[in-house]
């Protein structure tokens, strides 16, 4: 009886996992294996970036000016206690590329929260409501569509910064880029999530809610809402290689991340100052770093993509 009862429990969740065909597509591609390696890494340095940072790039006070422009280890007058050199004001370039992937990630990850929060949202009431709801959201998706990402989010920033001129600038520089970059990324989600609401909810069970006299928002929520995600995972991973390039634009044209907390666009930006006077090493290891991180991310948003297409399988 045990043993029979033992045979008819249902698989586990991490057994579900390593048996399903996107776990199959994973394992059988060395390149997006490398390339999730790669994330994962780099997302663990910025983790534990105050842990594992030889030196801490933010403590002016433990800045030595005549260690300033220091070139890597290996070329003539490098120095073993900065592996990859420094910058003009003396700080370690691992370092502060180990800081700087943090708040790439973090502006890049929130920003796309804040998006497809947005998009979703906006999504859901277009397609499940229609007429004219529809129309005006559509409307003002279609009218951003027009201009690129990164001139909305350079006027949204703008416009930001001139309405509350008032406010500290290396306090709110954070939280301005990621509501930038957020309004620049929603259209994406809810056309999507529209696309796939109007199909969802003509379909039986959403059917059934209505004569039961369920609130169309729990509707929404509850029930359209699990239904249209996939699509929407494949836009987040993308679009987190956009939102991560859009900073380090936007930080390198002088309004994103103040230079007393660089993020790896900032420091792209002080090193490009340096390029032509021979220090290439400030610009050219962020600007490696930020390739690689970006390139990653785009792969493994491609393979996300294709894995969870029902055509590919």
């Amino acid at each position: 009886m045990t043993m029979d009862s033992e045979r008819l429990k249902p698989p586990g969740l991490w057994a579900r996992v390593f048996d399903s065909d996107i776990w199959y597509s994973f394992t059988r591609s060395k390149v997006i294996m490398a390339a999730a390696i790669v994330t994962l890494l780099i997302f663990l340095g910025a983790l534990f970036a105050p842990l594992i940072a030889p030196h801490d790039p933010f403590d002016m006070a433990s800045l030595y000016l005549m260690d300033s422009l220091t070139p890597p280890m290996w070329e003539e007058g490098g120095n073993p206690v900065y592996p990859l050199g420094t910058d003009d004001q003396g700080r370690d370039i691992l370092s502060a590329i180990l800081y700087g992937s943090r708040i790439s990630l973090a502006v890049g990850f929130a920003s796309v929260a804040f998006a497809a929060i947005l998009g979703i949202s906006l999504g859901l009431l277009a397609g499940y409501m229609g007429g004219r709801v529809d129309s005006i959201i559509m409307r003002i998706a279609d009218v951003q569509l027009t201009f690129p990402s990164i001139l909305i989010a350079l006027l949204i920033d703008g416009s930001v910064r001139s309405v509350f001129g008032g406010i500290d600038r290396e306090q709110s520089a954070f939280y301005v880029l990621v509501f930038s970059i957020g309004l620049s990324f929603w259209v994406q989600y809810a056309r999507t999530v529209r696309s796939s609401t109007l199909v969802e909810k003509d379909k039986e069970y959403v059917q059934a809610a209505r004569l039961i006299g369920l609130h169309p928002l729990r509707i929404m929520a509850s029930h359209v809402l699990p239904n249209v995600m996939g699509p929407v995972l494949v836009i987040a991973t993308i679009n987190l290689a956009l939102a991560i390039i859009t900073e380090a634009t936007l930080s390198f044209l002088g309004v994103g991340i103040p230079s007393t907390q660089p993020s790896l666009g900032t420091l792209i930006r002080i090193g490009n100052d340096f390029l032509f006077s021979g220090e290439w090493w400030i610009a050219a290891f962020p600007g490696a770093a930020l390739a690689i991180l970006v390139l990653a991310v785009n792969l493994l948003g491609d393979w996300l993509r294709d894995a969870l297409n029902p055509r590919l399988r």
